[in-house]
């Protein structure tokens, strides 16, 4: 398939095919054509048969029609090829909350046929460094009150050539850029194979991977779970807290409104409180959150029940059953859950309302296929926990990193999730099998936080795991053993619990610190984390 990228860095990075999964297109919808582009079929397509005076992107005191947003995503992708010099294939650096010009510098790096790598607002400087090293980003696109942490990392970077910042008022600021800019861009005549989103993601070890995937990639979600298990139309109105950086968000907030002709609501601060203020506000009808905030929002339910609040969709953490009770019982509504991964960029295992069981995450959503199998890969009978494998029209593409070998085993995404199967096919989720701690929604790997502690003066050695919390799922726990000197008690823990808040993305850092005088290892010295369950 002949490629519009002019860099070559993303194709020649690929992994082998041999250790690519078996991608399914067994569905007709999932036959795509050799030449796509996701921005001309999410965006420029609905202008084009009529709807471009449709609602598209609200937000507070703003709201968007599919030809503003569109109008926006063009100015801003001649930006970046006449006046910041961007190629296809370059990989270009998103930094922003949940805003409309959030979705507008997407769709114009989709446009211009660049490479979006969507970045947390809450990442620190020596986070972002290692996106901007490991992706090879040469341009940025960045929300003036986020710059700081961005220029640092650039300033240390050969890479990175130009960062434009919006947001501002300045005479140097993308706005202004785009008032010089004319209305009208051609999409890139892109492939369908052409990469058009980097999505990282945090590893076991604490090194982030990147994820590669493909315009046709970003096609194929939008028409599998929202068409067969959301079934939303194109006159709801969506809404929800994940950021879109997270693949969760990206879809669920911004590419399944948009392939249907709706429109949905962005939020740069989205608390439980705040979140049920805008569901009524902008009368919002399909929900996207954690089960945290589904817990902390059920207290409101009879002001939710008069709302047009009508589906609610919970992932990125396990759902209790006792949560999908509670918000059933609070709203009337059923929740939908589901488990995606950034690596199949999103929900593969779902239930829509009807088809809901309790303590279930649900069955395969059409165009995949999953089992459950034992250490050798071998498929394990009802009842018995073992690794989840997937497959489907999406799957794991990690950027020049040798972790694909343990990611794709025989054609299948081993997910790092236990699950089990019951006897009606249903999937109920276990726990993980890597070191990756699940709290309130958000991945956040052990070995990062160690090493964050590990900074500090105070701390000779240390260890992190999950600790079970009735209201995250999971919580952060650090087992700390102090250098000579220093003494433990509640003052060390707040200084060590705000040190890693200034290292790493604050929601990593440690909720309880336990002090020991040695941590659990064996006779090679390799830390027994499992151990760690049992100091309390």
């Amino acid at each position: 398939m002949r490629s519009a990228h002019v860099d070559s860095f993303a194709h020649d990075n690929l992994p082998p095919r041999g250790l690519q999964p078996e991608f399914l297109f067994e569905l007709p919808e999932l036959r795509f054509p050799e030449r796509l582009n996701c921005a001309a079929e999410l965006l420029d397509r609905h202008v084009a048969e009529g709807r471009g005076g449709r609602a598209c992107i609200r937000a507070p005191g703003i709201s968007w029609t599919y030809a503003q947003l569109q109008e926006k995503a063009n100015r801003i992708a001649n930006v970046l090829v006449r006046e910041m010099g961007v190629l296809p294939g370059n990989r270009v650096l998103l930094r922003a909350p949940n805003n409309p010009m959030a979705a507008a510098c997407w769709f114009a790096v989709m446009k211009a046929g660049a490479i979006a790598v969507a970045t947390m607002p809450l990442l620190r400087a020596r986070e972002l460094s290692t996106i901007i090293d490991k992706a090879r980003v040469t341009h940025a696109l960045c929300e003036a009150a986020l710059a700081e942490p961005l220029r640092e990392a650039a300033a240390a970077s050969p890479v990175l050539r130009e960062i434009r910042l919006h947001g501002g008022d300045g005479a140097d600021s993308l706005e202004a850029a785009m008032a010089r800019q004319p209305e009208g861009f051609a999409t890139l005549d892109t492939a369908a194979e052409d990469c058009c989103i980097f999505a990282f993601t945090s590893g076991t070890t604490g090194v982030p991977k990147a994820t590669m995937h493909f315009h046709r990639d970003v096609m194929a979600i939008c028409a599998c779970w929202p068409r067969h298990v959301l079934r939303a139309s194109s006159d709801d109105v969506f809404i929800g807290s994940p950021p879109l950086a997270f693949t969760f968000g990206l879809g669920g907030l911004l590419l399944f409104p948009m392939s249907i002709g709706a429109s949905t609501v962005l939020l740069e601060k989205a608390s439980p409180p705040l979140l049920v203020d805008a569901i009524i506000e902008h009368g919002a009808s399909v929900l996207f959150t954690a089960p945290t905030s589904y817990r902390a929002m059920a207290a409101r339910g009879a002001e939710l029940r008069a709302s047009r609040l009508r589906k609610c969709v919970s992932a990125g953490e396990a759902l209790p059953a006792a949560t999908r009770a509670q918000w059933r019982e609070a709203t009337g509504i059923e929740l939908i859950d589901g488990i995606g991964a950034t690596e199949l960029l999103h929900i593969f295992i779902s239930a829509d309302e009807a088809g809901s069981r309790p303590g279930a995450t649900g069955k395969p959503v059409p165009g995949y296929r999953a089992r459950v199998v034992d250490a050798e890969g071998r498929e394990l009978p009802p009842g018995q926990v073992g690794r989840l494998a997937v497959k489907g029209p999406t799957g794991c593409r990690y950027l020049a990193d040798p972790r694909q070998q343990d990611y794709v085993r025989d054609g299948w995404n081993y997910t790092g999730d236990a699950y089990l199967v019951d006897e009606d096919g249903y999937f109920h989720y276990q726990a993980r099998t890597d070191d990756m701690i699940v709290s309130a929604g958000y991945n956040i790997a052990a070995p990062e936080v160690e090493a964050a502690l590990l900074m500090h003066p105070a701390v000779a050695e240390c260890g992190v795991v999950g600790a079970p919390d009735a209201e995250r799922g999971q919580v952060v726990k650090a087992h700390v053993v102090l250098r000579q000197g220093y003494r433990p008690g509640d003052a060390l823990a707040r200084e060590l619990q705000d040190f890693v808040k200034a290292t790493i993305a604050p929601y990593k850092y440690p909720r309880t610190i336990a002090f020991h005088d040695r941590l659990p290892r064996t006779e090679t010295g390799k830390l027994q984390r499992f151990r760690l369950h049992e100091l309390g």
